[in-house]
């Protein structure tokens, strides 16, 4: 019975000691999982970019955090994705603010045609805008980080040597980019993105207004031939990554020092990786046989002059509501002027 007794003992240290050596074992129990929802289809730049931050945050946390990844719209189609994360349908959504018309007032001020040069630059100038004006827009989730795609571009069936060849024109556009369409002279058109690929080949849309990404992402640049690189709009489309307030609360707090510190890290990561992947899209679709044109000075003067009204509007409306719109206008062109 000794000898029994020593050997079971025996076995137990060896055992211990196994254990100690291969670190610490994580229960179902006590593993955080998370579901994180965006509209980027699976194969797209800015899917991969959010899908590094999951794996980021699961190493950080050794472990301690799963992440499952839902690409696609396959958990919460785009124009849902925001409310699917203040009802806990998903843990974390990456969004776009201009779905979900007359939510975010204060946020239509990103869309204007500000005249912004990148992602890189938007999207800096978005996140300096948040921290200053914590717009209460936000209040019903955990904002984790914003971004801004790369600025906007008239992208066309056939190519548009001049801004006069948009009049007319049905171009596919959502919430705030709708009005930059109508000041020159085309008319929007509202279609999901999902569809908007079927849009282009019946006809129903003849273009779009929104970030080159979309032509190598949404495979668009198989079907539109026509990019106008216009500097007189710079306008982009606000994005943010958002997270179910409850959720976030019942979190840890070293769980969720571990979420703002990749978050602060993914704003740099993510205007750059925009950026790359915009003239990545354009090289893309020149091979398919896309004409870029370059319009010229005189035009972008023009441009700025047709959109110039859509500035004083917003001032307007956020007077109206109470809103300090004259101040974060001027927030935003003086922070671009000094961040070129």
């Amino acid at each position: 019975m000794r000898r029994f007794g020593s050997t079971c003992c025996g076995w137990l240290i060896v055992a211990s000691c196994f254990l100690f050596l291969a670190g610490p074992v994580h229960s179902d129990e006590k593993v955080v999982k998370l579901r994180y929802a965006t509209f980027f289809p699976p194969m797209s730049g800015l899917a991969g970019v959010a899908e590094q931050w999951c794996k980021e945050v699961e190493k950080r946390s050794n472990g301690n955090v799963k992440i499952s990844f839902h690409p696609g719209g396959s958990l919460a189609p785009a124009p849902q994705s925001y409310e699917a994360a203040v009802r806990g349908i998903t843990d974390i959504s990456m969004t776009a603010t201009q779905w979900t018309a007359g939510r975010f007032p204060m946020s239509e001020l990103i869309h204007l045609p500000l005249g912004v040069k990148s992602a890189y630059q938007g999207t800096k100038m978005m996140n300096a805008w948040y921290e200053k004006f914590k717009p209460k827009e936000f209040d019903d989730v955990k904002v984790l980080y914003l971004f801004a795609s790369g600025p906007s571009n008239f992208m066309t069936l056939k190519p548009l040597p001049s801004i006069n060849d948009l009049k007319g024109m049905k171009i596919r556009a959502a919430g705030d980019t709708s009005k930059i369409v109508t000041a020159m002279g085309a008319v929007p058109v509202s279609v999901p993105i999902a569809d908007a690929y079927e849009a282009y080949q019946r006809g129903i849309c003849e273009g779009v207004l929104l970030s080159s990404e979309t032509l190598k992402s949404f495979r668009w640049g198989d079907l539109l031939h026509g990019l106008q690189l216009n500097d007189g709009i710079g306008a982009v489309n606000a994005l943010c990554v958002v997270m179910n307030k409850k959720k976030w609360s019942s979190l840890p707090p070293d769980i969720q020092k571990i979420l703002d510190e990749v978050s602060q890290e993914w704003i740099e990561k993510t205007g750059k990786a925009w950026d790359d992947i915009d003239r990545e899209a354009i090289e893309y679709s020149e091979s398919k046989g896309m004409k870029v044109v370059k319009i010229s000075k005189e035009e972008e003067t023009i441009t700025t002059q047709k959109v110039k009204p859509l500035l004083d509007a917003f001032v307007a409306s956020m007077k109206n509501q109470g809103l300090p719109g004259e101040e974060t206008l001027k927030f935003a062109i003086e922070y671009l002027k000094a961040h070129p």
